[in-house]
């Protein structure tokens, strides 16, 4: 369905999973109106990876560095350049529909004055999921969405961040007004909860961190409005996400299962591990790595590399036959990725990492850049459950280079000579690229987030597609900087969208366009 389709079940019906809310909340008493709110939160943070495979796992965990398909589903497809609309769609509408639409519901509802602080996470969870449509397609309908059945307007990425910022603010500040006001208690979503189990001062942490988030993400097109949010979320009360306690993450319920086990495992190996993801653990002699993933046990692999060797997939090969490349090293869906895992929104580690990078810019309340470097790591390993042991203090380990033992078309060196240890009389540059290579690690399977550093810093030094067929309207060496709006869009909301492609950053509706924040500058 089109987006004025989405907006129209925005503003009436209601979606899947959202049942309870076919009954008009204008008829109700404001205890009913209370259980209808609870009820929606469990689904509306599952709902931010909805259509996972087509909408992220086939397009931004394969640009990212992360994941790769040994499936080949078509010639020319999204994993080379080719956009598949019909996949690509998914991750423009169903945020309309599963999270627009729902959050639309709790506002009518009366969340806005019966329960504000639920309001607040409401707001919380929109955010992080129409950031990540955003940072997908680049203008999109936001402040208007839901208001009209004929057209709805675009607004411009500049504005949707702005709008970003001041709906935090009002989650922050509804957040701070009940904690304050009912100290050590829970939120009456307990249960309904599949985050943080009602407990509002993580969710307090989060809205921070998601600040600090958002703040970096502009820094080459606002710097000072850049500057200005992220001091606002290291000084915030309630402080940022410190801990693996604080992540964000949410479990499994009603019979869904873990994305990545389900195209890594259901799916009968759909997904694999990208070869760059692969060559940095590698190389690092990472101890995360066999949480991530599972070593290769293609005949190929193990004679020319051994056992338990860690061999992914390179973006963009040429794939005859899934059998050539399924048994690449895949997702641990065996200790990591069940078929019940949670899944993850955002991690503490990432907010050390952004602490990290507003020290090394020197912004206010970021601390020191070494030890939110350091910090960022020791969070990660504790996140995952192993020791760093030395990983702090190694000053020589590199990437590895890739090898493809069936086709040697497919090798490449390594890119990056970044090491992790830090250094403090590097440049800024060299500091950036130590603590975005780290952060890509922490980060992983989440392949929006990732892509969307790597666009803005360049970091870290990914390996460009091998077969590109997007008929040179994306540069192989610059690689993918957007999705192209989906045609439903031009059908049923043809002005709007054609405005749209008009405020793009000096270029047409394609992969090779950059976004506002994707500013072709360097990072200092």
């Amino acid at each position: 369905m089109g987006l004025l389709a989405a907006a129209a079940i925005a503003g009436s019906s209601c979606t899947k999973n959202f049942e309870s809310y076919n009954t008009n909340p204008t008829s109700l008493t404001n205890s009913q109106s209370l259980a209808i709110i609870s009820s929606a939160y469990g689904p509306l943070a599952q709902e931010i990876y909805h259509n996972y495979q087509v909408a992220q796992n086939l397009s931004a965990d394969g640009f990212a560095g992360y994941l790769m398909s040994p499936t080949p589903f078509k010639a020319s497809y999204d994993l080379n350049y080719g956009l598949v609309d019909g996949w690509d769609r998914n991750g423009f509408v169903d945020q309309y529909n599963y999270i627009m639409a729902p959050v639309s519901k709790i506002a009518a509802a009366g969340a806005r004055t019966l329960k504000p602080e639920l309001w607040g996470v409401a707001l919380a969870l929109q955010v992080d999921a129409m950031d990540r449509v955003t940072d997908r397609f680049g203008p999109i309908p936001y402040s208007k969405a839901g208001t009209s059945l004929t057209a709805v307007p675009y607004d411009s990425q500049k504005d949707i961040y702005n709008l970003f910022f001041s709906q935090l603010d009002t989650a922050a500040a509804n957040l701070n007004a009940y904690i304050s006001a009912h100290p050590g208690d829970t939120s009456s979503l307990g249960a309904n909860d599949l985050v943080y189990q009602g407990h509002l001062d993580k969710w307090l942490k989060f809205v921070n961190s998601l600040r600090l988030r958002l703040a970096m993400r502009i820094v080459k097109a606002d710097a000072v409005t850049a500057q200005a949010q992220a001091e606002k979320a290291m000084s915030a009360a309630g402080g940022l996400m410190s801990t693996p306690a604080d992540d964000a993450k949410f479990q499994q319920s009603g019979g869904r299962n873990n994305d990545i086990w389900i195209v890594a495992f259901q799916y009968q190996g759909d997904c694999r591990l990208n070869a760059a993801i692969a060559t940095y653990m590698s190389g690092y002699s990472d101890p995360r790595l066999p949480r991530y993933a599972s070593p290769a046990t293609d005949p190929a692999v193990v004679a020319a590399a051994g056992p338990g060797k860690y061999v992914g997939i390179r973006i963009g090969i040429s794939i005859a036959a899934k059998a050539d490349y399924v048994n690449y090293a895949g997702p641990n869906t065996d200790q990591t990725f069940t078929q019940t895992a949670p899944q993850t929104l955002m991690t503490a580690a990432e907010s050390w990492f952004l602490k990290a990078e507003a020290a090394v810019r020197g912004w206010n309340g970021a601390g020191d850049a070494k030890t939110d470097y350091e910090t960022g790591v020791n969070t990660s390993f504790q996140q995952w459950g192993v020791a760093a042991g030395g990983y702090l203090s190694d000053n020589t380990s590199m990437q590895a280079p890739y090898v493809d033992p069936k086709n040697p078309v497919n090798n490449d060196t390594a890119l990056s000579k970044i090491t992790i240890q830090w250094d403090a009389n590097a440049g800024n540059e060299t500091k950036l690229e130590k603590i975005i290579t780290q952060k890509w690690i922490a980060m992983f399977p989440d392949g929006q987030e990732a892509w969307a550093d790597y666009r803005r810093t360049g970091y870290p030094r990914l390996f460009p597609v091998v077969n590109n067929t997007s008929g040179g309207t994306i540069s192989t060496d610059v690689q993918i900087r957007r999705l192209a709006y989906p045609q439903s869009e031009y059908t049923s909301n043809g002005a709007a969208v054609q405005s749209a492609v008009q405020s793009l950053l000096g270029g047409p509706d394609n992969g090779g366009t950059r976004l506002w924040w994707d500013v072709n500058k360097g990072n200092f």
